[in-house]
C-alpha cells in the first residue's frame, strides 16, 4: 500500500513563519523567500528527508494581482525565479532519488474569498502568466486551494497546455463539504476540469473532518484524487489582503492524530497525501 501512494510535502507558510520569527506581513512566505531564503531551503530539504516525494514551489502570494496589492509586480520575477532555485538546491542538498517539483498556481486574489475571483478571461490571463514564470523549473503543476470553478479551469487550462501532468486541489466549506467556499458543487467542479486533461483531483485547506466527508465522492467522480488538510481553528480571521496573525493552531491535531486521519483517506481510496497550512510538524517534529 505504502508504494502506490504518493506522500506530498507539508504546509509551508505557518511553519516559516515560525521558524523565521518574523510578524506575518500580506506576502506570507514569499517575504521570507526574499529575506531569509536559506530557511525556505532547509524547510524544503526536511520534506524531503522525512519521505516527501513532491515539493512545491513557494511562491504561493506571487500572483499577478497579490503583488500590485500587497507590494509590487516588479517581485513578480525574482519571486519565481527565486522559489524555483531554491527548490532545485533543496532537492540537490537532500540527495534523494524521485522527488518532483511542483509549480503552484494558487487562488489570485485571496485564498477563502471567492467572491473576488476574477472573471473567467482574466483568471486564464494571469494563470498563463504564473505557468509561464515557473514551468522551466517544474516537472508538475499543482492548482491549489481553488474555491470557485473559474478559477479551477483557467488554472488547470493554463498547466495543462504545457503537457506537464496537472493536479487540481479544491478548497471546501468545512461547514457543506460536498460544496466548495464558493457553494459550487464539488462534483461540478471536478467535471469541469476533467475534460481538460488533469492527472488527479484533490482537495486540500479545509479540516481533516473536510476531507473525510468528501473523499468518497471525489473517489466516484474520479480516478485518481488525494487530500492535504489544514489545522486551523476556522479560517474566517484572514481577510484579503491581510495576515495570517490572526489564524490561530487546532490543539487538538497531534501528529498521530492527523497520520489517522491520513490514513483514513487512503482507505477510502486516496493515491496522495500531503499537508496544507499548520501541517509541517508531522514531517519535522524536532523543529
Amino acid at each position: 500500500m505504502v508504494k502506490s501512494i504518493t506522500l506530498l510535502d507539508g504546509g509551508m507558510g505557518q511553519e516559516l513563519i515560525r521558524r523565521s520569527g518574523q510578524d506575518p506581513t500580506p506576502l506570507w512566505s514569499a517575504r521570507i523567500l526574499l529575506d531569509n531564503p536559506d530557511l525556505v531551503k532547509d524547510l524544503h530539504v526536511d520534506f524531503i528527508r522525512a519521505g516527501t516525494k513532491v515539493i512545491s514551489l513557494n511562491n504561493y502570494t506571487a500572483t499577478p494581482t497579490r503583488l500590485a496589492r500587497d507590494a509590487s509586480m516588479d517581485l513578480f520575477e525574482p519571486i519565481h525565479n527565486e522559489a524555483k532555485r531554491i527548490a532545485h538546491l533543496a532537492r540537490q542538498e537532500a540527495g534523494v532519488e524521485g522527488v518532483n517539483i511542483a509549480g503552484c498556481l494558487p487562488p489570485l486574489v485571496a485564498s477563502y474569498e471567492p467572491e473576488l475571483a476574477p472573471n473567467l478571461d482574466d483568471c486564464l490571463a494571469q494563470y498563463r502568466e504564473l505557468v509561464a514564470a515557473q514551468e522551466d523549473g517544474v516537472d508538475l503543476f499543482f492548482c491549489e486551494t481553488l474555491a470557485t470553478i473559474r478559477e479551477a479551469k483557467a488554472a488547470a487550462l493554463a498547466a495543462c497546455e504545457t503537457g506537464m501532468p496537472t493536479i487540481v486541489s479544491f478548497t471546501l466549506d468545512d461547514d457543506k463539504p460536498t460544496q466548495l467556499r464558493s457553494g459550487e458543487s464539488l462534483i461540478e467542479a471536478v467535471e469541469a476540469v476533467a475534460p481538460l486533461g488533469v492527472h488527479a483531483v484533490m482537495a486540500n485547506c479545509s479540516m481533516p473532518e473536510t476531507m473525510n466527508a468528501s473523499l468518497p465522492l471525489l473517489v466516484k467522480a474520479f480516478s485518481k484524487v488525494g487530500a492535504y488538510a489544514n489545522g486551523f481553528q476556522s479560517v474566517a480571521p484572514l481577510d484579503a489582503g491581510g495576515t495570517v496573525a490572526g489564524l490561530k493552531a487546532r490543539e487538538d491535531l497531534t501528529p498521530a492524530k492527523y497520520a489517522d486521519y491520513a490514513l483514513g483517506w487512503v482507505e477510502m481510496g486516496a493515491k496522495i497525501v500531503g499537508g496544507c497550512c499548520e501541517v509541517a510538524w508531522p514531517y519535522c517534529s524536532d523543529k
